[in-house]
């Protein structure tokens, strides 16, 4: 189907959010729970599949798109918002964690990007929504992000999140680079990805860095984060007081008030 062209304005430092500006008669479609406020004139509805599939293609189509989304580990459902008023109309998608919200044209990309599972915050209607099977066995085993990616097709406007700060990096033929693997966010469908074992068992076992790095070999591009949201629970759970047969110490609610204080300052990301 034919795409919806949106205006767009990222807002926000750490804390992101994209405010999707919507003519007469455009739609937006949103990861559920991802939505920040709306204009008046704008129509929410929740839809079985992934926004795309439900225009078409009867039940079975929308039963396609469902199972694609609850096995990229997202919900079954995804919300469509669409500007019946008379004028341009406002919807505003904020992100889950702190990091940077980064617009992608899937028409410059080619039509196609393959990202990680949770990466998915918004498009304009007509992006579709599917699943990425990793070829190799390793891959999927030690990958990280498992055998299966999301996948964004179509030729508009996709908005992806990723933590921390994000490099794009471009890769040319034959050049290759090692990451983490839970700092990969996207890559366009041409680059190679391949697992590498780290190659030293003292590296492996007190490296901090795991047993395997994610190896990417152009062409094509490659989005990187810097702070996977994986790395940032482990690390709050990590500095969160533990106590011992599952009992609550004394002093244990001032601590939690504290504790709670310290993540909220770390969450909340505003100066003012």
């Amino acid at each position: 189907m034919a795409m919806d062209v949106v205006d767009y304005e990222i807002k926000g430092a750490e804390m992101q959010f994209v405010e999707v500006e919507l003519d007469p008669g455009e739609a937006a479609i949103g990861e559920a729970g991802s939505m920040m406020f709306m204009d008046a004139g704008i129509n929410m509805d929740t839809v079985f599949g992934d926004g795309s599939a439900s225009q078409g293609g009867g039940f079975f189509g929308k039963l396609l798109g469902a199972g694609k989304r609850l096995i990229t580990g997202e919900s079954l459902f995804t919300t469509v918002y669409t500007n019946n008023g008379g004028g341009k109309q406002r919807v505003a998608f904020a992100a889950p964690y702190p990091g940077k919200i980064l617009p992608m044209d899937l028409r410059q990309l080619g039509g196609t990007l393959i990202c990680q599972k949770d990466a998915f915050l918004c498009a304009a209607r007509g992006v579709s929504l599917g699943i990425a099977l990793q070829q190799k066995l390793s891959t999927g085993f030690f990958g990280g992000e498992g055998f299966i990616m999301q996948k964004l097709e179509g030729d508009g406007l996709a908005f992806v999140h990723a933590g921390g700060t994000v490099v794009r990096r471009t890769l040319q033929p034959g050049q290759t680079l090692l990451v983490d693997t839970g700092c990969v966010v996207a890559y366009t469908p041409n680059v190679n990805f391949e697992i590498q074992y780290v190659g030293k068992i003292k590296t492996a076992l007190f490296g901090g860095e795991g047993l395997f790095l994610a190896k990417m070999t152009g062409p094509g591009e490659v989005w990187l984060q810097s702070l996977p949201f994986s790395r940032l629970a482990s690390r709050i759970f990590a500095a969160a007081p533990q106590t011992g047969g599952g009992g609550r110490e004394e002093g244990s609610v001032l601590g939690g008030f504290a504790g709670a204080g310290i993540l909220g300052g770390i969450l909340g990301g505003d100066d003012e």
